[in-house]
């Protein structure tokens, strides 16, 4: 099979798209970052002068629509995923969009279904990175039986203690973020990968500091919260409860346990520990050097385009479920009752 070139189109140049996308698409053979935009053509200027990208654009439709690309990366905040995801697929290019895979479960599916009607492009979706170093080994010793029937999942996210006097962040704007708490939706696509999916979605959640200044000085309200415990039936029969926090100081790294009717695995700290029926106590399990994952995901999106591999890390099926179950959560605190997935 020939190697097709890919020159790529990127919008949205933040700090994920400078220190990864960006470099690992220039590490590919036969790939050119050929165009950028940015929020202000400034900041796209100062991107391009870094890396040495030919064009920079004020308007992303143009860039879009521009003859000289043929896969569009996507940097944005969630609020402008599915519209320039929509009108890349339109315009017939390939598209690697950043995590948070939209604002809502309906922009989601609007995205999949637009996807799937162009089955011959590419669409991925920014992968959870957290856990890639132990996930074939963690889906290979629950496939070998090693925790027996998984009964419980329990993980915990934050370590952090809460800045009142610091500014609003895009990740706590509604209006930029839609329902992706914290990283409630990374976390829960890392144990979608070991489990599957969940079926029924129960929280609670709790907005410690109710307003602060945005970048130009106003007060705003903040309408995502700080912590959410979140509680879910999942299709394997197990129950999990994910606790995400920005309020939870010196509470240690985050940890996901998986507890069985003959074993437990631990993961933190991009370890891996384990411990089955009649041991004293959890070991840390090596992990096989032909099972050790890493972030490869420009290499994964230039090679489906090429038909080289498909797209494993991260589909938008996948995204559709990690968006339905960051939405269900809010929607379940905030109506006071459990919510059935799928949405």
């Amino acid at each position: 099979m020939s190697r097709q070139p890919v020159r790529v189109g990127v919008i949205g140049a933040g700090a994920n798209t400078v220190s990864r996308h960006i470099p690992g698409l220039l590490a590919q053979p036969d790939v050119e970052v050929v165009s950028v935009c940015n929020r202000t053509l400034a900041s796209a200027e100062r991107v391009a002068a870094q890396f040495g990208i030919p064009k920079t654009y004020a308007n992303w439709l143009d860039l879009i629509h521009a003859p000289d690309t043929n896969a569009i990366v996507i940097g944005t905040w969630p609020y402008m995923h599915a519209r320039l995801t929509l009108a890349a697929l339109d315009a017939g290019k390939h598209v690697l969009c950043e995590a948070r895979m939209a604002m809502n479960a309906e922009e989601a599916h609007t995205m999949l279904l637009a996807a799937q009607s162009s089955p011959q492009l590419v669409a991925q979706i920014v992968p959870s990175p957290m856990t890639l170093g132990v996930d074939r080994t963690i889906i290979r010793l629950l496939a070998e039986g090693y925790v027996g029937d998984v009964l419980v999942i329990e993980a915990r996210v934050g370590g952090a203690f809460v800045d009142p006097a610091a500014p609003l962040h895009w990740r706590q704007d509604f209006d930029l973020s839609g329902f992706n708490t914290m990283t409630l939706g990374i976390w829960y696509e890392a144990v979608m990968r070991w489990v599957g999916h969940a079926v029924n979605v129960s929280a609670k959640a709790k907005t410690f500091v109710r307003t602060r200044r945005d970048a130009e000085g106003r007060v705003r309200a903040v309408r995502v919260p700080d912590h959410i415990d979140v509680t879910a039936e999942m299709a394997c029969g197990a129950q999990l409860h994910m606790q995400v926090s920005a309020v939870t100081g010196l509470a240690g790294a985050p940890e996901v346990w998986l507890f069985g009717s003959e074993g437990t695995l631990r993961f933190c700290a991009d370890k891996l520990y384990g411990g089955r029926r009649g041991d004293a106590a959890l070991h840390e399990i090596e992990i096989p050097a032909s099972e050790r994952g890493g972030w490869r995901v420009e290499e994964e999106f230039v090679n489906a385009i090429r038909g080289v591999e498909p797209v494993t890390h991260t589909t938008f099926e996948d995204g559709v479920k990690y968006m339905e179950f960051t939405e269900a959560a809010l929607r379940s605190a905030a109506e006071g009752r459990a919510i059935p997935l799928p949405l």
